[in-house]
């Protein structure tokens, strides 16, 4: 298999003849990784349940999480799942990967198409199911919401959606969701959202893929799948706790499938997970740090503040150079668009020009490193 180098590691080698100027402290605004505690009660929840260690976890995840992902549901889309259309995950990132190997493993000639830029392991799952791909170009003519080419939907088995969308923050209504629901009946092709930043929005909720099939109709969720993670909206991407949900008829063989593959969550870490899922005021708490930041980078940068998302999609002349100079003069790092997308069939890649800026910090060290930025953009 010829993967891709990773968008870190690209951006490793871009930088490593470079010295950043020792004036200033470093930061890594690269990754979306929240560099906040994760809550107390969470950590103790943890710590009480160590003594579970002994046991082997179960495939299918312990009654107690899969109720409080239910119920998380519940309370925030207004869906009621049954236990048949969830499975808890070790994460999302691994369900993106192996998903569509189980998916498309008796289909002749697969095709993959997702959302330009995308999150890499998509690109991943498709090398590794031999999938052609169509990419999905997200940009300023379309708002950065995928045009839809109903005959190039034709050819697709499986369509993988990101909204709210990393890296550029845009995000489909519930009517916009709804249409993309019809059209996955329509061609019979296999829908996932990937919802991992549902709950890091900056003023109304986000609705998720299986809300607008509710609203149009599609009550089985025919066709459709979605995931979610704790990792951005509690601080804990170390409990790698995720899920799948949606069509049960698909949903039953792949829980079949996942019996092989040895990726059950230790039970210390679903007992924890179960706490997090349940309780949102700790997210409600998050999503005002990450608003705050955003209110800094509008003031600094003069972005528009974005519905969802921690991140910021900074238009800038050259990205590559413009990376290279701000690690260079001020010891800061950003990720260039570019290795976030690839070039489609008319040799477009529609990250360049951009780079992409995680406001992961705090209020302090979000205000000096987005001053360090502004001071680069205007040197």
């Amino acid at each position: 298999m010829n993967f891709e180098p990773y968008p870190f590691e690209k951006l490793n080698t871009l930088l490593k003849d470079i010295i950043p100027n020792k004036d200033y402290a470093p930061y890594v605004l690269t990754i979306g990784e929240p560099q906040f505690e994760t809550p107390d009660f969470i950590q103790q929840a943890l710590k009480d349940n160590t003594n579970l260690l002994q046991k082997y976890p179960k495939t299918t995840g312990e009654m107690h999480l899969r109720e409080a992902q239910r119920g998380f549901f519940k309370k925030r889309f207004g869906v009621e799942l049954s236990d048949t259309q969830i499975i808890p995950t070790f994460g999302t990132r691994e369900v993106l990967f192996n998903f569509p190997q189980f998916l498309l493993f008796d289909v002749k000639e697969p095709t993959i198409a997702f959302t330009n830029p995308f999150y890499q392991i998509y690109e991943g799952a498709a090398i590794a199911t031999r999938c052609k791909i169509i990419h999905l170009n997200l940009d300023e003519t379309n708002n950065f919401k995928p045009t839809i080419d109903e005959q190039q939907l034709t050819k697709c088995d499986l369509v993988i959606l990101n909204f709210p969308n990393n890296p550029t923050t845009a995000t489909l209504s519930l009517s916009e969701l709804g249409e993309w629901v019809y059209l996955a009946l329509k061609h019979d092709f296999v829908l996932l959202n990937d919802e991992c930043y549902s709950e890091i929005y900056t003023d109304r909720p986000i609705a998720s893929l299986l809300e607008a099939a509710v609203h149009v109709g599609n009550k089985n969720f025919k066709n459709l799948l979605v995931i979610n993670s704790i990792s951005k909206r509690s601080s804990c991407p170390g409990l790698r706790s995720g899920f799948i949900a949606g069509d049960e008829n698909i949903l039953k063989q792949y829980m079949k499938y996942r019996t092989y593959i040895g990726c059950a969550s230790p039970l210390p870490l679903q007992s924890a997970a179960a706490v997090a899922w349940s309780d949102e005021k700790h997210v409600a708490t998050s999503r005002e740090i990450y608003k705050n930041n955003f209110i800094i980078a509008k003031e600094i940068l003069g972005i528009k503040i974005p519905e969802a998302t921690f991140y910021v999609w900074l238009k800038v002349n050259n990205a590559i150079e413009f990376t290279k100079k701000l690690y260079k003069n001020y010891n800061v790092k950003v990720l260039p668009g570019e290795y976030l997308a690839r070039k489609d069939t008319n040799g477009d890649n529609p990250g360049i020009g951009y780079i992409r800026i995680a406001l992961v910090e705090n209020e302090e060290k979000t205000r000096d490193a987005l001053m360090r930025i502004k001071e680069c953009l205007d040197g």
